[in-house]
């Protein structure tokens, strides 16, 4: 399997690099293309490097550099997942605003029937944020919000991170021990 992974300027990339280690773990190949301002984010959120996120990566792309292999739609891949989403990124996916390779690797998996799965990071929720999503689902988007779970004792912020990365692997088909799972109540 061969996934394309975005990671924008929205808080929270540390899920994107999360995301990335449980793909190297499950021997994913991935295709890397990280934002400017998620570069920023990261040096504000995190003591990661960029490197601690490239290296994770099969391949790494600048995302000004819109003759990578991921621009084309000729370069076969079985999806993307953008993770985090800032609302801008959300925006130009929805408009179609193919600005950077991020946004062009994603409109590249809606022009070719590719699976998309998004993870909006943004609180409260704008009018204008619930709209792009409605209509990023229309156009075959899934959304994955980076909801916090309050089962399977997921206590701590690594296990809601897990949660997530896990929900989001689930799109793919890709199994993951980490995550939170509902078995039901014993009675």
């Amino acid at each position: 399997m061969r996934l394309v992974i975005g990671i924008s300027g929205a808080s929270g990339v540390v899920l994107g690099y999360e995301l990335l280690r449980a793909l190297r773990g499950a021997g994913i190949e991935t295709h890397l293309v990280v934002t400017e301002a998620a570069v920023r984010t990261l040096d504000c959120e995190t003591s990661l490097r960029l490197e601690d996120l490239t290296a994770l990566a099969d391949a790494h792309y600048d995302p000004r550099d819109m003759a990578a292999a991921i621009a084309s739609g000729s370069f076969p891949t079985d999806g993307m997942i953008v993770m985090p989403c800032s609302m801008k990124t959300l925006a130009g996916i929805v408009s179609g605003y193919a600005d950077n390779l991020l946004l062009r690797a994603a409109d590249v998996c809606l022009k070719e029937g590719r699976k998309l799965a998004l993870v909006p990071r943004e609180t409260p929720l704008s009018r204008v944020h619930l709209r792009n999503m409605a209509d990023a689902a229309a156009l075959g988007c899934t959304i994955i919000p980076p909801m916090l779970t309050f089962y399977g004792d997921a206590d701590t912020v690594e296990k809601q991170i897990a949660h997530i990365v896990g929900k989001v692997l689930s799109q793919f088909g890709i199994p993951f021990e980490g995550g939170m799972k509902w078995t039901g109540k014993n009675q």
